[in-house]
């Protein structure tokens, strides 16, 4: 293993400097080479490819989004985009491939290892829907936020004793709609983990309402329902004004909070590490605070488990 690739894949994530940094390091530290893929696996079959030193990840451990870049192909998924891929990859000499992303991203690196190419993946993605780990880069980066977003919507809904339901990013995981309605006291919680029970919310604005309650915020994960749909059930139902707030791709920017950097970094210096011992195929993940390398057909095969703990706690402290 003397020259190392790697490439981001998919939305971009908080951390992905972070990591991109840690592999780029500890493969010259162990005196391989490093080889930047820019715009994923597009970039791949395009050969935009270029070598990488101790210099080209000077102060990126702190900024967001990904520095080689990202992008979707299609291409790629077919036959001949696979061909094309490994060829591009033996023209460059690259003996084993760093890919960075979600799911779709590792079905992606899995093809290249089932077709001989030492592959490693690392979880970046803010939906923190892989199911083999606990925590994705990025995930808590975007919680955090939210929660800010939450705090600021509080004071102006507070001030005009209004409704506001915050729509964030999570279309099958509400993880990020549970961690940031929870940290940032939201009354009501909408995933596509629970089914919606419009009734209970309408309950539950009453209630505050008739003690003084001066808001009500709703966290909404987006794709379970139209928030502006929800917003004119709740005006009819309860009088009360409500507005909506669609924070969009605001989630996926900002500086990666520490524990996004330090696990994106412990997962760069582990991937390396695993190829240069001969190991691949691997998805780096953290459980118990460890970090774990499963199989890739293990790790896609876990399906998420929604912490419905986490759910009723936020339920009970909403009353």
């Amino acid at each position: 293993m003397k020259t190392i690739g790697i490439l981001t894949s998919g939305g971009d994530a908080p951390g992905m400097n972070a990591a991109i940094r840690a592999v780029v390091r500890t493969s010259i530290y162990h005196g391989a080479r490093v080889m930047g893929i820019k715009q994923g696996f597009a970039g791949l079959l395009e050969g935009d490819i270029y070598e990488m030193n101790l210099s080209s990840v000077a102060d990126i451990i702190h900024r967001g989004g990904t520095m080689l870049r990202s992008s979707r192909s299609d291409e790629f998924k077919t036959e001949e985009g696979l061909k094309k891929a490994i060829k591009v990859l033996k023209i460059f000499g690259i003996d084993g491939l760093v890919v960075l992303g979600g799911d779709g991203s590792f079905k992606g690196a899995n093809s290249l290892y089932d077709a001989g190419i030492p592959t490693i993946g690392i979880p970046c993605t803010i939906d923190n829907d892989l199911g083999y780990t606990d925590f994705t880069v990025g995930f808590l980066t975007a919680v955090e936020t939210v929660v800010e977003a939450i705090s600021k919507i509080r004071d102006t809904s507070s001030s005009h004793g209004r409704a506001n339901i915050i729509e964030v990013m999570g279309r099958h995981c509400g993880d990020i709609a549970l961690y940031s309605g929870l940290a940032g006291g939201g009354e009501s919680i909408i995933v596509p983990e629970v089914d919606l029970d419009m009734d209970g919310i309408f309950k539950k604005i009453i209630n505050g309402r008739n003690r003084g309650k001066l808001h009500h915020i709703i966290v909404l994960a987006e794709g379970v329902g139209n928030p502006y749909e929800v917003g004119k059930q709740i005006e009819e139902n309860t009088g009360l004004d409500t507005r909506v707030t669609i924070l969009g791709h605001l989630q996926r920017g900002g500086t990666p909070t520490t524990f996004d950097r330090i696990i994106a970094s412990e997962m760069g210096r582990k991937a390396v590490e695993l190829l240069l011992d001969g190991k691949s195929g691997k998805a780096l993940g953290i459980k118990c605070n460890k970090i774990i390398n499963p199989d890739f057909k293990e790790a896609l095969l876990i399906k998420k488990e929604f912490n419905t703990n986490m759910y009723e706690t936020a339920q009970i402290l909403s009353i």
